[in-house]
């Protein structure tokens, strides 16, 4: 929108100051304890040295409010300006720098004779230019100067207003070219090492000459999306400025749905007069949106602080964003704490708890049978094997009858030799007759069971064994009879061509006597039919 003299507005500027030295509003003192909105908030007070000095005697009119943005602009009227060759930007580097939390907004045009009325041909001429990249190197030697002066994360306000039809840099004449122009532009600075611009895309408010979402260039190249909004048409009042088309809702929901954050780097008021109204909603707005920031233009007649032909509108501004003080504080009266009386201890008796015996559970004792000790073993010459054969014995003859087991009678219990236990060796079982194939059972030794009497069967003659004297039924008490002395074994004549070795069994004294002489015999037959024969 025209804003005639922008940078050059010094006729208000001058009586301004001279009445604010002379009352000392200006410089009261600040309040000790801020208040109000944190939002980063500035003003416009001058494109130069004069608007930095400025910055302190506007935070101390609004009572201490701290004035964290720094707006200015560069010069559009030859591309020198635009690539910041100019003097007063030293200056506002060095106040972003005395804070970290300041802000510095930079508004930077994007063609030269940026004021000159250039008619829409000459105009669609310059974006074609620029859309080939003929003026990059004005826009490279810019970064490089905002970075030197030390101030790399610059907002940088791109072409603003390019919705309307007053700057050369508009986007009317041709939308497409326009945004691949602001496409070179925002990648050229951001090759320049140590960077760290943010690009604002700021249209006006409304439609003016173009819908301003025609002419937005895309999410990669816009960090912010701003807007311009001052106190005129079209919009009757500030709610058809909010809900017109182009305007501030349609404003903060089109930079939502891309994701981007909000600014008002311009407003205040113009065609309406000293309208405090449009400040209190405009403040309202503002805190309820949250941007990342937002500048009023101080001067006549969009002023409230520079501007004395606002006084109601510059109060509604100072009282919205001058922090509030404190109350006073009011001490809580002290109330007297009452005496601790202390709680007498009352001893708990211990009454002992007697013990309680744990009767004793006697552990049975288990008689230990004593081990069977195995039969010591026979050295057999020349036999690999340990396993011995049994030979069939012919001379021990059993009784025919299996159901009937061979016991002595109840008054004639024999007693074993303790020397010798009664158990048949598990390798060497007691081989059947012929004729009543008989086996025994390796774990259950042939024992006399004294205390459960089995008569003998008449039909069922027990056959004697050699050595062993039957035993008569009738005789109460038996008679121990001498062990004969042992018979010596015949030699056994072994084979021509061949070996044997017999080795007599010694299964006890009492043992002997039921089953007799026994002997193991091992043949090894090395005949001349069995391969092993050498001769």
């Amino acid at each position: 929108m025209p804003r005639p003299r922008r940078r050059l507005a010094s006729t208000c500027i001058g009586t301004v100051t001279a009445g604010l030295l002379a009352t000392g509003a200006a410089l009261a003192a600040p309040a000790d304890q801020g208040g109000g909105s944190d939002i980063a908030m500035g003003a416009y007070l001058d494109y130069g040295p004069p608007g930095v000095a400025r910055i302190p005697y506007l935070s101390r009119w609004l009572g201490g409010k701290e004035i964290r943005v720094g707006h200015t602009y560069l010069p559009g009227d030859q591309w020198a300006g635009i690539e910041g060759n100019v003097d007063f930007l030293e200056d506002w580097a060095e106040w972003r720098q005395e804070r970290d939390d300041r802000m510095f907004v930079l508004n930077v045009p994007m063609q030269e004779r940026n004021e000159a009325r250039v008619p829409d041909y000459q105009v669609a001429q310059l974006i074609r230019a620029g859309a080939e990249g003929q003026y990059d190197r004005h826009f490279k030697k810019l970064a490089e100067r905002l970075v030197a002066l030390g101030v790399p994360d610059t907002v940088i306000v791109l072409g603003w207003e390019m919705n309307g039809d007053t700057y050369t840099h508009r986007c009317g004449p041709d939308p497409e070219n326009w945004k691949a122009y602001w496409k070179r532009v925002v990648n050229t600075m951001r090759s320049v090492p140590g960077q760290k611009f943010k690009f604002d895309f700021t249209p006006n408010r409304g439609t003016d000459a173009i819908g301003w979402t025609k002419c937005y260039p895309g999410d990669d190249v816009v960090d912010v999306v701003g807007m311009d909004s001052y106190d005129q048409g079209p919009g009757r009042t500030f709610d058809d400025q909010i809900s017109q088309p182009y305007g501030l809702q349609q404003h903060v929901d089109f930079a939502k749905a891309h994701g981007k954050e909000i600014s008002y780097p311009e407003w205040g008021l113009f065609r309406n007069g000293d309208n405090p109204e449009y400040v209190r909603r405009m403040l309202q707005w503002i805190e309820k949106q949250k941007p990342l920031y937002h500048t009023i233009t101080d001067y006549c007649p969009h002023g409230v602080w520079q501007c004395k032909q606002n006084p109601a509108s510059a109060k509604a501004f100072r009282d919205a964003l001058t922090p509030q003080k404190p109350g006073p504080v009011i001490p809580t009266p002290v109330v007297p704490t009452p005496p601790v009386v202390p709680t007498p201890v009352i001893p708990t008796p211990v009454i002992p708890t007697p013990p309680i015996p744990t009767p004793e559970i006697p552990t049975p004792v288990v008689p230990v049978v004593p081990p069977i000790p195995p039969i010591p073993p026979i050295p057999i010459p020349e036999v690999p094997s340990p396993e011995v054969p049994v030979a069939p014995i012919p001379e021990v003859p059993v009784a025919p009858s299996p159901a009937v087991p061979v016991a002595p009678t109840p008054e004639v219990p024999v007693a074993p030799t303790p020397e010798v236990p009664v158990a048949p060796s598990p390798e060497v079982p007691v081989a059947p007759t012929p004729e009543v194939p008989v086996a025994p059972t390796p774990e259950v030794p042939v024992a006399p069971t004294p205390e459960v009497p089995v008569a003998p069967s008449p039909e069922v003659p027990v056959a004697p064994s050699p050595g062993v004297s039957p035993v008569s039924p009738v005789v109460p008490k038996p008679t121990p009879e001498p062990t004969p002395p042992p018979q010596p074994t015949p030699p056994i004549t072994p084979p021509v061509n061949s070996k044997e070795w017999c080795i007599p069994l010694n299964f006890g004294e009492w043992l002997s006597k039921l089953v007799g002489k026994q002997a193991v015999c091992v043949k090894v037959d090395w005949g001349q039919d069995s391969g092993f024969w050498p001769f």
